[in-house]
């Protein structure tokens, strides 16, 4: 069972099929998904949400395979306006998206210091790492924010294309010895 989890400003529930529709309103934005994994289907499809829950992601959380939560400011805890994942695997252990209204105002540090904290305090694991986009300024910042060091350039298949990608990394010690600075 994967636990919700807090931040100062956030309440990060487990992705529920019960998310698709809020999730299907917000997730289509060019803003939103053009530095993601090529696998997201654009033009988005009208059941994007509701398929991409049903048969990937929920499947993978039930497997132990992910953990994935909806992102919801405390302010208004019934909105989702965006979601993190961590992810079992060798280069890509975490992705996040949030809604364009809400970037920069430090809410994805405060989640990613969170499940930073669930994947190597309660999974166990030691290394954590994040590709991205080198044009994702935005994600660069909180991975430098998070003490996240790259250690890779490569091109990756993303929804706007072949593009140059970066691969970040954080080990456990790495993150013990940073937290206290993060929010």
């Amino acid at each position: 069972m994967i636990p919700p989890l807090e931040t100062p400003r956030l309440w990060m529930r487990p992705l529920d099929l019960a998310d698709a529709d809020q999730v299907q309103q917000i997730f289509p934005q060019w803003e939103i998904v053009r530095f993601l994994n090529a696998v997201v289907p654009w033009p988005y499809p009208p059941d994007g949400a509701l398929t991409y829950l049903r048969d990937r992601a929920l499947p993978a959380m039930d497997r132990g395979d992910e953990w994935h939560w909806t992102l919801r400011r405390k302010a208004q805890p019934d909105a989702v306006i965006g979601a993190i994942a961590l992810i079992r695997g060798e280069n890509e252990n975490r992705g996040f998206w949030i809604a364009p209204p809400y970037r920069g105002q430090g809410l994805m540090t405060e989640a990613v210091a969170a499940v930073n904290d669930y994947w190597f305090d309660e999974l166990g694991f030691k290394t954590l790492r994040a590709p991205k986009a080198v044009a994702n300024a935005a994600s660069r910042r909180i991975s430098e924010k998070t003490g996240m060091r790259m250690v890779a350039l490569e091109e990756r298949d993303l929804v706007s294309g072949r593009l140059p990608s970066e691969v970040w990394e954080i080990t456990a010690e790495e993150w013990r010895a940073v937290r206290s600075r993060v929010p």
